[in-house]
């Protein structure tokens, strides 16, 4: 097989990305025409179908294997572009996803400095959100660069390194607790009061109830609110009992804001950095002289900046 065209690959990760023809097109500032003659292309040079044209579009495997690749061609490409200290015809976008909670809380100041720098050097950063248990997956189908997750173990082709652990606490406003929790929270009532939960792949309340009340599983009596900032706006409002990061509700435990429900009971959560490994062991040698590569740079500021949040 010859080289992958490069503009096919191009057209591959819009497509992923905007899941439209319509819409990949303008991304590319090409016509719906050329996005579609160029995934042909691309797909007679594989012999495999690679997108399936259905509203939204998607993936086939082949297609999610390839739009691997074709991410981490990017970032190489920007990469080199900027190691020329050339401009750049295009801003190359570094999608990599991170969890709501970490979000939240130390990933915006760990990046910030890259990020600041990013907006004169010309390259992009793209935060995709999902739950930590899932975050693993975007990397695994191609979708992003790196993640953040609780999954220890390193893909092929992956590097893997752990952050530090978040650490999550039951809280709640005075008011509720006071009227809701006169004589504390137990296996008596639990059961009766309301729980707050991120969204339905979020268990950290089960797995607090698990060590608070030494049960398997529990039936709680769930409220979704699927934002970090939000859920704990719900908890201040006394919407319910909320299981949240403690470094989240710290201050607010401080100002007397929110109680510690159960303070011995804590549950723990060991998170991970992975990131694609581009061009063998390092793309730059230390003796070369050339900047570390952005996609390394982005675990850099990740690992320092979870080391001074992160309990390690």
């Amino acid at each position: 097989m010859k080289d992958l065209d490069a503009a096919g690959l191009d057209c591959l990760a819009a497509l992923a990305d905007e899941r439209s023809f319509e819409r990949a097109a303008e991304t590319l500032a090409v016509t719906q025409s050329a996005v579609s003659q160029r995934l042909r292309s691309l797909e007679a040079q594989v012999g495999q179908l690679l997108v399936v044209r259905s509203r939204p579009l998607r993936l086939t495997e082949p297609g999610k294997r390839l739009l691997r690749y074709a991410r981490q061609l990017a970032a190489l490409r920007s990469d080199v572009v900027r190691e020329l200290g050339v401009q750049a015809a295009n801003v190359e976008r570094l999608p990599i996803a991170v969890n709501a909670d970490s979000l939240a809380t130390w990933v915006l100041p760990a990046l910030d400095p890259l990020v600041q720098r990013g907006l004169r050097e010309g390259f992009g950063l793209e935060l995709v959100v999902d739950d930590q248990d899932f975050t693993h997956d975007w990397l695994r189908q191609g979708e992003v660069l790196g993640c953040v997750t609780t999954v220890p173990q390193a893909l092929r082709g992956c590097i893997a390194q752990p952050l530090g652990v978040m650490r999550y606490i039951a809280v709640a406003s005075p008011a509720f607790a006071a009227r809701a929790l006169p004589k504390g929270l137990g296996a008596a009532n639990f059961a009766q009061v309301p729980f707050l939960v991120f969204n339905r792949k979020d268990d950290t309340q089960q797995q607090w109830i698990r060590q608070a009340m030494g049960l398997r599983s529990a039936r709680l009596n769930a409220r979704y609110v699927p934002s970090s900032e939000a859920y704990v706006n719900a908890v201040r409002m006394g919407w319910g009992i909320g299981v949240a990061p403690e470094l989240q509700v710290r201050p607010l435990v401080a100002a007397g804001d929110l109680v510690v429900l159960r303070p011995e009971v804590q549950v723990e959560v060991a998170l991970y950095w992975h990131q694609w490994k581009l061009g063998g062991e390092s793309a730059v040698t230390p003796d070369s002289g050339a900047p570390p590569a952005l996609l390394d740079q982005i675990g850099e500021a990740l690992a320092l900046g979870a080391r001074e949040a992160l309990r390690g």
